[in-house]
């Protein structure tokens, strides 16, 4: 049982930084890989970042190499993501979501957390 809660998101304008946190319950939060996907108006819920559970490996969508930048802390049960660089292509609902690790099996979701780059 982990819930996912993120926080972070809000306007900023184009150029801009933010950095997303996805905070983790549960005492098994270190078992699983854990990834952020982001879904736009009118779009399907994209993979964005994606890093394993010991933190020692991560995945980027083409879209976000290079500006985007995942991190975890297990210490803390807790996930992020600093966004630099915005576009207003950017823009989007984006959740944090656990896998089983090594697995393409997405086990918990968070509410999501809304971002808006205005140009």
């Amino acid at each position: 049982q982990v819930q996912l809660v993120e926080s972070g998101g809000g306007l900023v304008q184009a150029g801009g930084s933010l950095r997303l946190s996805c905070a983790a319950s549960g005492r098994t939060f270190r078992s699983y890989d854990m990834d952020w996907l982001r879904q736009a108006p009118g779009k399907e819920r994209e993979f964005v970042a994606g890093i394993i559970w010991s933190g020692s490996s991560t995945d980027y969508a083409d879209s976000v190499k290079g500006r985007f930048t995942i991190s975890r802390d297990n210490a803390k049960n807790t996930v992020y993501l600093q966004m630099n660089s915005l576009k207003p292509e950017d823009t989007a609902v984006y959740y944090c979501a656990a896998r089983l690790a090594g697995t393409r099996r997405y086990l918990y979701w968070g509410q999501g957390t809304q971002v808006t780059v205005s140009s």
